[in-house]
């Protein structure tokens, strides 16, 4: 019985240091690539909406999270998923909007413009 509830100790200690630690590495990524500088704030509620909720997203707005960049893009998005507000979301369903959102902005900035 002592061993048992060592062990839930452990798991638990285990969680919350590896949930910190998340927290941890994607505050320092944010702050080391100053993400929360390198896009409006309409643009960030467009690509907000876009993954956490349904809309879409403008050329304008994918344009600026493209130079926001990957890196910048997964950390944000991986912190607001740590944030308690959005505990009833599914992080695989968010994590996947995050993707679909990033390629389709990737594609449409990396195609050529229509000739006029």
């Amino acid at each position: 019985m002592a061993s048992l509830n060592v062990y839930s100790v452990l798991v638990v200690s285990f969680l919350t240091f590896g949930a910190l630690m998340a927290t941890k590495e994607n505050n320092e990524i944010i702050k080391e690539n100053n993400c929360e500088t390198k896009m409006g704030f309409p643009c960030v509620l467009e690509a907000f909406t876009s993954i956490f909720e349904t809309g879409s997203i403008s050329n304008k707005c994918c344009g600026e999270l493209v130079v926001l960049g990957k890196v910048c893009h997964s950390a944000l998005v991986k912190r607001t998923l740590e944030n308690p507000l959005f505990k009833d979301l599914t992080p695989t369903t968010i994590i996947a909007k995050s993707i679909q959102t990033w390629n389709n902005c990737l594609a449409l900035i990396d195609s050529p413009s229509p000739s006029a």
